[in-house]
């Protein structure tokens, strides 16, 4: 089941990532839409941030690190250790993740968002009088990591029109969150718990220094990920009651035991699982 889960969620992404890769005007144009919003709200500093960084190596390949490593393998891990740990609290902390990843595909294909990285590149084809706080930006992870998102190896996996909402932050918030959830009460809290208030603090300043994301692009990351817990609960007090009767009142026992497998044992037997 979990690996269904999983595979349909890379359809979607896939489908979304087919319907957005052919806007790149649009994601350019939307992406100077961002830019022109921060800066009438008084909080357009990607650009000096990655100036004021360039020349400090150790600290950009730090937060290159932090990006890259630091979001995917440690949810992974995450995951498996509540599933074997606690399964209540990792079913709700997977159907919010996967909730605002689906929330965030609907935004990647109505809204597709160029990431800073990518705007010299898509200035040069369609704004040649742009300034230079648009053309100014780097890849910080191709330049100092050796690794670009628009290799040949990796160009299947990765949406390049997908900064807003920036799931990036979003989701190691989530992280942070789940992370605190399950070491409260525990001895391991007092190293577990901080650990969980960095990894989004240390991904904001990952997301822009590396000029992958824009802060707005982190606040709606952070607005569509919290959105997950909402649905999450609804999922579980209504959606999955719902769904255990109609499946259990298929005519099929196969199809019912791969489902709902505790609820073909006997009765004796089903009363002694955790």
């Amino acid at each position: 089941m979990e690996a269904l889960l999983v595979a349909v969620a890379f359809l979607l992404y896939f489908a979304v990532r087919g319907a957005v890769i052919d806007r790149p005007e649009v994601a350019y144009r939307h992406a100077v839409d961002i830019i022109d919003a921060q800066r009438r709200l008084g909080f357009f500093w990607e650009d000096n941030i990655q100036r004021w960084s360039e020349h400090k190596l150790v600290l950009v390949q730090a937060f290159n690190l932090i990006y890259f490593y630091l979001h995917f393998p440690l949810i992974i891990v995450f995951g498996i250790a509540l599933y074997c740990t606690n399964r209540r609290k990792y079913t709700l902390m997977r159907d919010a993740f996967l909730a605002s990843g689906a929330l965030a595909l609907l935004v990647y294909w109505l809204y597709p968002v160029a990431p800073p990285r990518e705007l010299p590149a898509l200035a040069a084809r369609f704004d040649a009088n742009a300034p230079s706080y648009i053309t100014s930006f780097i890849d910080t992870m191709q330049v100092h990591l050796g690794y670009a998102y628009d290799t040949q190896s990796t160009r299947a996996f990765v949406n390049p029109y997908a900064a807003m909402p920036s799931l990036h932050f979003g989701w190691d918030l989530l992280l942070g969150i789940g992370l605190c959830w399950w070491a409260w009460g525990t001895r391991f809290k007092w190293i577990v718990v901080p650990i969980g208030i960095a990894l989004p603090i240390s991904q904001i300043f990952a997301i822009t220094i590396t000029g992958n994301h824009f802060f707005l692009d982190a606040m709606a990351g952070a607005a569509i990920s919290l959105c997950g817990f909402p649905i999450a609960i609804a999922m579980g007090r209504y959606v999955y009651p719902w769904l255990s009767r109609r499946i259990m009142n298929l005519p099929w026992p196969l199809v019912r035991n791969f489902f709902l497998p505790n609820r073909e044992l006997k009765p004796d037997v089903a009363t002694k699982l955790p």
